[in-house]
């Protein structure tokens, strides 16, 4: 029976390259995908290329493919990514001029774009469209439309799908959904079209379980005691078959832990609706599989359902919401945490006389309560040190610089035995709106563009 190996090389911005490296060298795969976005990725990338039209993707693609393309067309796999972020074309051109400088003859990318509605949200809203606030139900966009930065809405495998069919031997694109870049290879190669709905939830659900990459090999996991050099963990990958059945392993020899239970937490991140896990290119249902271990590192999936795409796509409005200012400072025992709770009610007491206005302001408790909040227990007991975390959110900078400074102010006003960290700049707050928008308004198009 058919089958196709695909694999993750990446979570986030930022993530670790040596295992993607791994995975070409030594996984046996057709496919890597590349995870780069997060939801105020997007919104930071548009401020980017807002000041520069050239920038805007993730700047870590460029450093990425001079190390894997060489691999890569070693061995005959091809690369999916969304690295694109809000700038697909430009960094496809980036990508060419990589290729070119490496020598390694001619290479296709395929470019995915139209998952910007920056440009249409007026035409929508005056048409009747909302975009309602899905976390806090306000109505209406208008309260923020002034000071929207970014509108990206999710896109799923189409245009993947057809730069692969075309020969492409990277695709490039802008926010398309995590699973979105495994979903693809899935489908083109396997022949599934739209109409299987349970084999799109079968290659939904396989894109889930990998997209985050160490997430289901031993990091983020409650079995991080079990975990073999983690250090040195192996990223995921996927067999499916032609039935929709699929294996979870990782390549031979690597670190990490990979078995039914790491492949149950990851199934159950970030998901609202474990029976209905709504993706651009299908619904998935994740209570209907089955897992089995298939071996040491192993583990098989079968049963996964699926329902019909839906009529909407999500989308992340990024706005100005003020600034951050923050500050940190520590104490050492004896007394520590005395001297924090000193410190918190200090800082307070100057930002009420400097006048300071905060929209929000938090004082943690480091080593004590900043994780847990109001719900972690004061131990009684005379810690070793005590920190404090002091962030504020205002409307203007000047504000939210007076925080800052005012925390500063501890390093010589504060108990004996005072200690700083590094001042921390001034941050201005990006926050997020998401929403839905008709799939009818979000027509994606793609290109291949060839060098070499």
């Amino acid at each position: 029976m058919h089958s196709v190996r695909i694999a993750s090389g990446s979570a986030f911005w930022g993530d670790m390259l040596e295992p993607a490296v791994e995975l070409i060298e030594k996984g046996d795969v057709q496919y890597v995908g590349f995870d780069h976005l997060a939801e105020l990725t997007m919104a930071i990338l548009n401020r980017t290329k807002a000041k520069d039209p050239k920038a805007g993707y993730i700047p870590d693609i460029v450093p990425w493919m001079q190390r894997l393309l060489p691999l890569a067309r070693a061995r005959g796999v091809r690369l999916v990514t969304n690295a694109g972020g809000a700038n697909p074309r430009q960094a496809a051109l980036e990508v060419g001029r990589v290729a070119s400088s490496l020598d390694i003859g001619t290479l296709k990318i395929g470019v995915v774009e139209g998952d910007d509605i920056l440009g249409k949200v007026d035409a929508l809203r005056a048409q009747g469209w909302k975009f309602q606030n899905l976390d806090t139900g306000e109505d209406d966009l208008g309260a923020i439309r002034d000071r929207l930065v970014a509108a990206n809405a999710y896109i799923g495998a189409d245009v993947i799908r057809e730069h692969l069919a075309g020969g492409a031997d990277v695709v490039i694109t802008g926010r398309a959904s995590d699973n979105a870049l495994y979903v693809g290879p899935v489908m083109h190669e396997l022949g599934w079209d739209y109409g299987d709905v349970d084999r799109v939830g079968a290659a939904i659900t396989v894109g889930h379980i990998i997209e985050c990459a160490g997430c289901v090999t031993g990091g983020m996991s409650n079995l991080w005691k079990i975990s073999e050099r983690p250090w040195a963990m192996g990223f995921p990958i996927a067999e499916v078959w032609q039935n929709g059945d699929a294996v979870i392993e990782k390549p031979p020899g690597s670190g990490g832990v990979l078995d039914e239970w790491t492949v149950k937490e990851h199934l159950i991140y970030e998901v609202h609706d474990p029976a209905s896990y709504l993706m651009p290119d299908g619904v998935a249902d994740f209570t209907a599989l089955r897992l089995a271990a298939d071996g040491p590192g192993r583990v098989r999936v079968t049963g996964m359902k699926g329902k019909p795409r839906p009529s909407t796509l999500k989308v992340c409005f990024g706005y100005r919401d003020g600034f951050i200012g923050e500050g940190l400072a520590f104490f050492p025992w004896p007394d520590a945490l005395a001297k924090a709770e000193w410190a918190a009610r200090w800082v307070k007491e100057r930002l009420a006389i400097c006048g300071v206005q905060c929209r929000e302001l938090r004082v943690d408790l480091v080593g004590v309560d900043m994780l847990h909040g109001e719900l972690a227990p004061r131990v009684d007991r005379d810690f070793n040190e005590v920190g404090i975390r002091v962030a504020g959110r205002t409307r203007t900078a000047d504000e939210a610089d007076a925080i800052r400074r005012e925390v500063t102010h501890l390093w010589n006003s504060g108990p004996l035995g005072s200690c700083f960290g590094v001042p921390l700049k001034v941050r201005p707050v990006v926050a997020l709106w998401p929403s839905l928008v008709p799939r009818e308004a979000v027509p994606v198009t793609g290109e291949i563009l060839e060098v070499g």
